[in-house]
Formats: structure tokens, C-alpha cells, sequence
């Protein structure tokens, strides 16, 4: 009887982590090595991911929280903190001083468009478009969607900044994030 105890033993694991696997939404995402579920808010999602800490400390010192926790539909293009490291040293902590408030909200509703855009709509809109679009972001400039391959969608700021999304279709329940490699500058 004892050969028996470590293979109920095992078993019990197996459908445990079955189990597991099955309460997550099937459209739950792994960012920032956290689980982004669809039934939980941008804010709600973001705070958790490891890779994007730089983001939320932004975002909560512009006051843009309320905003991103709104109804929406928001499509959100969330730099990682790799992203932001790429930038001129000192431009983070010069964006986050009290000062700077309104240039950091500029930068940061430059990363936001109304609508949900998941990658199927901006696909389709860049066909429309012969192979690049325009959206129109929250902070009112235009931000230039084009395809780069299948499946490969990169975005380019006003001042000729490319990023590419890295992580599509994180869905929220106000919309999409999509994560990028680069900041995007207005």
C-alpha cells in the first residue's frame, strides 16, 4: 500500500495545478511575471507587473489613477522599465519632479488612445491605411502605427521614435494594454 501514497500524492498535485490553470481566465496574460486578468481594471493589472514599476510610480504622480481605473475603453502602450532606462539619463527623475507634472501627464496620455485597439483592429486599420495608420492618442497629438512583418506592429512618435509592441492584446476591463520597448515622445 505504501507505492500507492506517493502516486495519490502526485495525482492530487497534477489536478491541483489543473486546477489552477483552469481558474484562470483564458485570456490572462503573463506581464512583468504577473497574471493580468481580464476582469481586473489597467490600474489594477499594472501595479503587479515587476516590469513595469517605473510606469505606475509615473502614472500615480501625474494623478492619471482615476483616469485608468475609469470606464474606458482605454488602449493603453505601456513602456516597460527597460524602455524608460533607454532614455537620456536624468529624464525620468526630471519628469517626475513636482514641476514637471504637466509634461509627464503630456508624455503619458501619449501612450493612451480611446477604443479598445487590440492587435486584430490596429492590423485592420493599417491595411486600411496601405501599411500605416494614424490614432489619435488621449493627449490629442497623432501617433503612426505600421506593420513591420506579419504580426509585428510598431508604433513612431513625433519626434521619429520607433517602438514595437512586445506583448499584444493584455486584456483589461477597460480595455487593452499593449506592452512597447520604447517610450514614446509627443
Amino acid at each position: 500500500m505504501k507505492p500507492f501514497l506517493p502516486t495519490l500524492l502526485f495525482s492530487a498535485l497534477v489536478f491541483s495545478g489543473a486546477t489552477y490553470s483552469a481558474s484562470m481566465d483564458s485570456d490572462t496574460v503573463m506581464v512583468g511575471g504577473a497574471a493580468m486578468y481580464p476582469s481586473k481594471n489597467i490600474v489594477e493589472n499594472a501595479v503587479n507587473s515587476k516590469d513595469h514599476t517605473t510606469l505606475v510610480a509615473a502614472v500615480k504622480d501625474a494623478g492619471l489613477v482615476p483616469t485608468l481605473e475609469g470606464k474606458g475603453p482605454f488602449t493603453v502602450f505601456a513602456p516597460t522599465n527597460a524602455a524608460f532606462a533607454k532614455l537620456p539619463q536624468g529624464t525620468v527623475d526630471s519628469l517626475l519632479k513636482p514641476e514637471s507634472k504637466q509634461k509627464l501627464t503630456s508624455v503619458l496620455t501619449y501612450h493612451v488612445v480611446a477604443g479598445k485597439r487590440d492587435m486584430k483592429a490596429l492590423e485592420k486599420k493599417i491595411k486600411a491605411g496601405g501599411g500605416k495608420a494614424e490614432l489619435k492618442t488621449v493627449n490629442g497629438a497623432s501617433l503612426r502605427v505600421m506593420a513591420n512583418g506579419p504580426h509585428n506592429i510598431q508604433l513612431k512618435d513625433a519626434q521619429g521614435n520607433v517602438a514595437n509592441i512586445t506583448t499584444y492584446d493584455v486584456n483589461q476591463s477597460n480595455g487593452v494594454i499593449d506592452v512597447i520597448d520604447t517610450v514614446l515622445m509627443p
